[in-house]
């Protein structure tokens, strides 16, 4: 963990947290039963300012979102004078090889939390609490377009 909670930086797009999330929806199916649903959210965060740099949408947990917003990030905090440090929790996608590659190539470091310890990556679990107090808490989504149209706005 080399972030250790100082999530706070000075620099523009030194410090980059990301996780995934998980959003719940029903969808009527076509023999007219109500199915339950997910909507998995990837984005990646500078802890400089909060501000989204990338993002993906998947109807499942996969590589490809992850690795695609991994890449997405990356080149937007190219012009970061420092190293830059990529900060998540100890989930499987983090931990994969291709994952840790992808930040060697560029020089990143990669930082991640303790097991189990979602203090240490509490800035983005804020951010996803926010986002589904704003958007998803009391609403109701009939299918994934719906749902990934109020995230994307």
């Amino acid at each position: 963990n080399r972030i250790h909670r100082r999530f706070y930086t000075s620099i523009c797009h030194q410090k980059i947290t990301t996780d995934t999330t998980e959003f719940k929806y029903h969808e009527v199916d076509a023999k007219g039963i109500i199915r339950q649903k997910k909507l998995y959210l990837d984005p990646f965060m500078d802890m400089f300012n909060s501000e989204i740099l990338s993002y993906r949408i998947s109807e499942k947990p996969n590589a490809l979102a992850v690795m695609e917003g991994l890449e997405e990030a990356i080149q937007t905090t190219n012009d970061c004078p420092y190293r830059r440090t990529f900060h998540s929790d100890q989930g499987w996608a983090y931990q994969m090889k291709a994952y840790r590659n992808k930040l060697k190539e560029y020089k990143i470091f990669q930082s991640m939390s303790r097991k189990g310890n979602c203090l240490d990556n509490s800035l983005m679990e804020n951010f996803f609490g926010l986002l589904k107090q704003e958007i998803f808490h009391g609403k109701v989504y009939n299918c994934f377009e719906e749902l990934k149209s109020a995230i994307d706005s």
